[in-house]
């Protein structure tokens, strides 16, 4: 399996340029791969000419074109066989991996998830060789495995830090790598989610765009030019320092009053549970205000508008042509949506223009998705900078 995905590497900076431009646009004819990338006619034949020998990407007949014509025909439009390999992408949480199988274009074909019993860095790579196994099995072609991790990542490799599992500095890209016979790429699980986003998904083609996830903690992620901009933060806990309300509430993770204190799932239900002494889940607690049980409903409201002004200040400052919201807590805007959109109106010049924000109801397999066109990225493409 190794060796299938060793046969595409590596691929040279315009090699793999024209590789992206098919992943994402095609098919696409000679003609308009040329024109898109500024190549004469002769360094397009000289760089798709081992992407095609070596399977990356295939001649297809024209659409509309008779079948006597298309066979043969030296115009024909190249583009990728998308069920040609297959990627493997785990997200790792506090109790849980979920795991998925996907295209070359990251569409997903398979799902396995398995309780996470133990946060010993052995066992979980045990855990992640069974899954492998699991998924190989009906998908034998496997070219490569992208691992999503809450907290900082180094090299795309280093789980350095994990609040969630409790892991400093383990190499855990080194130890499935071992376990499983195919490489491995590792990263931060909201960088994952913003570049799946950015290739395939609501950030497609846009120049600046912006993700930001709501759930167990805060995500956020940059686009300009296309590209995500790595910073410090997103590996430790984007939105406790990020100050809402001063005189909002005091929660076990997060500053008073900060992004993280006012709208995470645990900092919700931590404030639910101290005023009612029952611990609810963060469903019920959504089910009841919009039931109008007033404790949820100041909760859920006061959460509603820390949201509208996160995407607001995040409007102001950055002029996303988009955003978007996702992840385990999107089910707030179905409650308190009204709120947050007044919010982020009050929030914003009068004659500001509306902010395209688009939410996805999102599970953890599009967390895992997004750790398998990470895979995608840097184990086909080569794109280590991407």
């Amino acid at each position: 399996m190794t060796a299938l995905a060793a046969s595409w590497l590596p691929l040279s900076p315009g090699e793999r340029s024209v590789a992206i431009e098919v992943l994402l646009g095609g098919p696409l004819s000679r003609t308009e791969l040329a024109r898109r990338l500024d190549l004469s006619a002769g360094s397009l034949t000289r760089l798709t000419k081992p992407l095609i020998e070596s399977g990356l990407l295939v001649e297809v007949p024209e659409a509309g074109a008779p079948a006597e014509v298309r066979q043969g025909r030296p115009s024909q439009p190249l583009d990728v066989v998308a069920e040609s390999r297959s990627f493997v992408g785990f997200k790792i949480t506090e109790d849980m991996v979920y795991g998925v199988v996907t295209t070359l274009r990251s569409e997903i074909v398979a799902r396995h998830d398995r309780p996470l019993t133990s946060n010993d860095p052995a066992e979980v790579v045990d855990l992640l060789g069974e899954m492998t196994e699991r998924l190989a099995g009906d998908h034998p072609r496997l070219a490569g495995i992208g691992i999503g991790v809450g907290g900082l990542v180094e090299g795309r490799a280093v789980v350095g830090e994990s609040p969630f599992l409790h892991w400093s500095d383990v190499p855990l890209a080194e130890l499935v790598e071992e376990r499983t016979g195919l490489p491995v790429v590792v990263e931060n699980d909201v960088a994952a989610l913003v570049e799946a986003e950015t290739w395939f998904g609501a950030g497609r083609g846009l120049d600046r765009f912006v993700v930001l996830t709501i759930g167990a903690g805060i995500g956020y992620g940059l686009v300009l030019g296309g590209h995500r901009v790595p910073y410090a933060e997103e590996d430790r806990g984007f939105g406790r320092h990020w100050i809402v309300n001063p005189n909002g509430p005091l929660t076990p993770d997060g500053a008073r009053g900060s992004a993280v204190s006012l709208l995470t799932i645990p900092s919700i239900r931590y404030q639910v549970q101290a005023a009612t002494g029952r611990d609810r889940t963060y469903e019920e607690i959504l089910e009841l205000a919009a039931a109008g049980e007033p404790l949820s409903a100041r909760v859920i409201e006061e959460a509603a508008r820390a949201l509208g002004t996160l995407v607001a200040q995040i409007g102001n400052f950055v002029l996303p042509q988009k955003i978007l919201l996702a992840g385990e807590g999107v089910g707030l805007m179905g409650v308190a949506g009204k709120t947050v959109t007044e919010t982020i109106r009050a929030h914003r010049h009068p004659l500001a223009a509306p902010i395209d924000l688009e939410t996805k109801v999102s599970d953890f397999h599009d967390w895992a998705r997004g750790a398998a066109v990470l895979a995608i990225q840097v184990l086909v493409l080569g794109a280590a900078d991407a």
